[in-house]
């Protein structure tokens, strides 16, 4: 069975993105990409909420067109080539070979988990997260924790219904400036 990887960029305050939703503070260094094509090799199907959907969809088409990243020119085909699924009770179509589920979260996931020959990666979103995370459905957590304090904006997670324990299993320090939190539920 398929393992659910959540991977998350935060804030040393707890947060995704900032105030005004921006997110231009997560640096990916050499050594913290080549991670993520670590995790990536893994990885079969990218998950994501509406909103961050939005947010991908929006950059990673034409990424290579918009940035000289060593880390954006590499993931961009990757990221267009993979395929995605969206939970969204709004969204009605969505391209990039991309399917949208709106129905009953945990068997929708638990099927994807079934089916899957590889693990699934979640992206970002706390209120996607933080549910998935009530339904224990998410197996690993990839915080990736910057150097920055945001003051506000989107919290990693939604406060949860109950206590949720986890098990620290890794933790690096990528390019002299991100750690790696790496959680396993308890």
């Amino acid at each position: 069975m398929s393992k659910l990887i959540y991977w998350v960029h935060a804030s040393a305050d707890g947060y995704i993105h900032g105030p005004n939703g921006e997110f231009d503070w997560a640096q990916m260094g050499p050594e913290l990409s080549a991670y993520g094509d670590e995790v990536q090799e893994r990885v079969g199907t990218f998950l994501y909420g509406r909103v961050v959907w939005e947010m991908m969809s929006s950059w990673w088409p034409q990424a290579e067109s918009m940035s000289d990243h060593p880390h954006d020119l590499k993931f961009a085909p990757i990221w267009r080539s993979t395929p995605k699924v969206v939970f969204s009770a709004t969204l009605l179509e969505a391209g990039w070979n991309t399917r949208i589920i709106s129905g009953n979260l945990t068997d929708e996931v638990a099927e994807l988990k079934r089916r899957s020959g590889k693990d699934l990666l979640l992206n970002g979103g706390s209120r996607l997260a933080s549910a998935l995370t009530e339904l224990g459905l998410i197996d690993e957590y990839h915080i990736m924790v910057h150097p920055v304090l945001l003051g506000g904006g989107q919290q990693l997670f939604l406060p949860p219904k109950d206590r949720v324990d986890l098990r620290l299993v890794e933790s690096r320090t990528f390019d002299s400036r991100t750690v790696l939190l790496r959680y396993e539920r308890s």
